[in-house]
């Protein structure tokens, strides 16, 4: 009954978006290279474009929340991460940040997978 719901959510969300047009839709993607765009810093740690790190760490968080959701209706993919909730919103902006300037080959890309794949290279589950 509740993966039902939230089906209906994501459904009703993704109406809302675009009503129901694919055009929409394909305009609200962040690409890997739209997010490292956003997400990158000086040497100093400021922020390049102005507001970027709040665009870029709630993209971030967005990924890590829609995992634990996943998680905790036992549907986590088999590239499973656990970043510790009590883990700085930087430190994790900064990894995934390292993560996108490394591996090119996502800027073309959806950018929420890569952003699993950074995380999953510093925070994997432990096995059980």
């Amino acid at each position: 009954m509740f993966l039902r719901l939230c089906c209906t959510v994501v459904l009703m969300g993704f109406v809302w978006l675009g009503g129901g047009s694919t055009t929409a839709l394909a305009n609200t993607q962040f690409s890997g290279a739209y997010l490292l765009h956003v997400c990158e810093m000086d040497g100093a740690g400021k922020e390049k474009v102005k507001g970027g790190h709040t665009a870029c760490q709630s993209y971030i968080s967005g990924v890590i929340d829609y995992h634990r959701i996943l998680q905790s209706m036992k549907l986590a993919p088999k590239i499973d991460i656990c970043v510790p909730t009590k883990t700085p919103i930087t430190d994790v902006h900064r990894t995934v940040l390292a993560y996108l300037r490394k591996h090119k080959e996502n800027d073309a890309f959806i950018a929420a997978p890569a952003v699993t794949m950074a995380l999953y290279k510093s925070y994997p589950c432990r096995q059980k």
